[in-house]
């Protein structure tokens, strides 16, 4: 079954990828809006889900804390090398001026993909609660980006209609890494101490470091501030599902 949930919650990630589609029916000041009360929600949801669901989870299934503090240290560290030198693009503009890199921005979102689907694949084999947690958690974060990796593809010259291909067949890597993590973790119990805090670490990362200063940006201050709401409510939505889906 722990497989079978993880390639159904990667398969419905990489749909995500198919978003792009909808930004051709929406007004770019009202998706502009969407989107900035999503970053402010997905930064609280990230934090949410590493504080209250991963963190206490990997501490309690460990004997050595220090394990789990130095996994979630080397998570922040992973996802701050592979942001500055894969460039992982957490945009949030419908353009970003990368297009010397639109390839390579394919290859790190592969390899980004096929992480979170090991991630999702250690989170189930703890339980179904940790892996809906996690696969909603990474869902959010992965709005806003693959909205972002498309306009990058589209500024580097791809159509629409390829953009959205490769954004989408790069997304389905998530699933490849559901399938490997899958066997990784049947040999190596001790795998899943190690890759909780690791991807505390990331969802640390990505909020403080990508999310929350888009909304330090932000000069309007009443969309600042329905972005700091938002940001609480991701908080108040990931303690709630510790209350309500089963452990």
């Amino acid at each position: 079954m722990v497989l079978v949930w993880s390639l159904a919650s990667t398969f419905l990630i990489s749909l995500i990828s198919l978003i792009g589609v909808f930004t051709l029916a929406i007004n770019e000041r009202l998706l502009q809006k969407l989107l900035f009360c999503l970053i402010g929600f997905s930064a609280g949801a990230l934090i949410g889900g590493a504080f209250l669901h991963l963190l206490p989870e990997a501490l309690h299934g460990s004997t050595n804390t220090n394990l789990v503090f130095y996994s979630l240290i080397a998570g922040i560290v992973l996802f701050f090398l592979m942001e500055r030198y894969f460039y992982w693009r957490h945009c949030h503009e419908g353009i970003c001026d990368v297009h010397a890199f639109t390839y390579l921005n394919l290859i790190g979102d592969s390899f980004h993909n096929f992480i979170d689907g090991l991630v999702i694949t250690a989170s189930f084999s703890v339980s179904v609660h940790l892996g809906i947690v996690t696969t909603v958690a990474i869902a959010l974060h992965e709005i806003p980006q693959e909205l972002g990796d498309f306009g990058v593809l589209v500024y580097g010259g791809f159509s629409k209609q390829k953009a959205l291909f490769w954004n989408f067949l790069t997304a389905l890597t998530a699933m490849a890494g559901a399938i490997v993590g899958y066997f990784l973790i049947g040999y190596v119990r001790g795998f899943i101490n190690f890759i909780l805090p690791l991807t505390a670490g990331g969802f640390i990362y990505i909020a403080v470091s990508d999310l929350i200063p888009e909304i330090h940006k932000e000069k309007n201050q009443k969309r600042a501030n329905m972005a700091f709401v938002a940001f609480l409510l991701g908080i108040v939505f990931m303690a709630l599902a510790k209350l309500i889906l089963p452990e």
